[in-house]
């Protein structure tokens, strides 16, 4: 049963199917995080998508797993989809790895993700593969000087393209792989022509500030309902 549908059942589907449950599986971005030691699970995007689709239809019940986990790869992750991801019987499992797997290699990062796709579709998990945000494009002297050394670097990633390569390789292995892809990489380029986006990261590296998560979150929704 498609999320847009379950989403309009009455007392009878509800008794008979339950609530809808979205697994959300991803990185510290999914996790919470946003500052250095900061987290937050009221302000992240898949509270507020779940809030949105209530808004549409409260009857039905929405239970969402943050299955996201600070500083974690896709690779990393495959070991923990069983009992983390399709232990929940979920509805809709939600994709957002990036961030950190660009520090490793390419092969892996793709390979990891066509894994995770393949699995997904052999559960019947209804899957929306996220692309994540924008690394930031230089060190801002307001980043926590712990992070300064790091921040060097991811500015390095995101200004030379590798960010940009990594995403659209992930997109065509969502894409080739029958998998829905909600481009939200793509929508952090398009604010990039006109805002400093560096200054929309919370820890200014890769977490967005509370009020972005309304653009993964929006994105998701109308893809949907």
């Amino acid at each position: 049963m498609k999320i847009s549908e379950k989403i309009l059942m009455d007392q009878s589907g509800l008794i008979e199917n339950g609530p809808i449950t979205i697994v959300a599986f991803g990185d510290s971005v999914t996790h919470g995080a946003l500052a250095l030691g900061e987290m937050n699970y009221e302000t992240v995007y898949w509270n507020r998508l779940r809030k949105k689709i209530n808004q549409v239809r409260d009857f039905v019940p929405v239970n969402v797993i943050d299955a996201g986990i600070g500083g974690i790869t896709a690779k990393a992750s495959l070991g923990r989809m069983e009992s983390q991801v399709f232990a929940h019987n979920p509805d809709l499992v939600t994709v957002c790895f990036g961030l950190n797997d660009v520090n490793g290699s390419l092969d892996d990062y793709v390979g990891s993700l066509r894994s995770i796709f393949e699995r997904c579709n052999a559960q019947g998990c209804d899957t929306i593969f996220m692309t994540p945000n924008m690394l930031n494009t230089y060190v801002a002297d307001d980043t926590d000087e712990s992070l300064k050394e790091y921040a060097a670097i991811t500015a390095e990633i995101q200004c030379s393209g590798k960010m940009d390569r990594y995403i659209g390789s992930a997109v065509q292995v969502a894409e080739d792989s029958g998998i829905r892809v909600c481009d939200c990489y793509s929508k952090w380029k398009a604010l990039a022509a006109t805002e400093d986006t560096t200054m929309l990261l919370a820890n200014r590296i890769n977490h967005p500030k509370k009020e972005m998560h309304e653009l993964f979150a929006d994105s998701l929704f109308k893809m949907i309902i």
